[in-house]
């Protein structure tokens, strides 16, 4: 892959491109409301924010959460894995994962983790590809804003 780019990146820096791709996986939700959580994440300890360029566009992101938990050890828990929609399938998916699994390596992870929504079939076979295991099921209680 010629001219593709790898590194962590500050999402508010980069803020049209990654409210575009966030807008693709999350079509429901405004990108006010989306700005409004980057600018939360982005004050977390544990947030950390991965791109993939091609020449200078950002054409995939991914949020990286740092979480120590008993059964896995220190994880990196991906969350918004996503690669611009108009060039999916074209091998930038694989590219972006060997290369956030090389950063995790790097940095004393022991394990990757991450949920992908029930309805999403493509991503599951392409993380089944990745050699990632279903463990169980993911729970939500949403708390009343009252």
């Amino acid at each position: 892959m010629k001219n593709i780019r790898f590194e962590l990146i500050d999402p508010l820096e980069n803020l049209e491109r990654v409210l575009y791709l966030l807008n693709l996986l999350n079509p429901e939700m405004t990108s006010d409301t989306i700005e409004k959580l980057l600018h939360q994440m982005s004050q977390l300890p544990n947030y950390r924010c991965f791109g993939l360029f091609e020449d200078k566009k950002l054409i995939g992101i991914s949020s990286g959460w740092t979480t120590v938990r008993i059964y896995c050890g220190k994880q990196l828990e991906l969350d918004n894995v996503i690669i611009d929609s108009k060039i999916q399938s074209k091998g930038f998916g694989n590219y972006f994962i060997d290369k956030i699994k090389q950063w995790a390596l790097a940095n004393e992870y022991q394990s990757i983790g991450l949920n992908t929504y029930v309805q999403n079939t493509r991503s599951h076979k392409f993380y089944y590809n990745q050699n990632f295991k279903v463990l169980g099921f993911h729970f939500e209680y949403k708390l009343s804003q009252k």
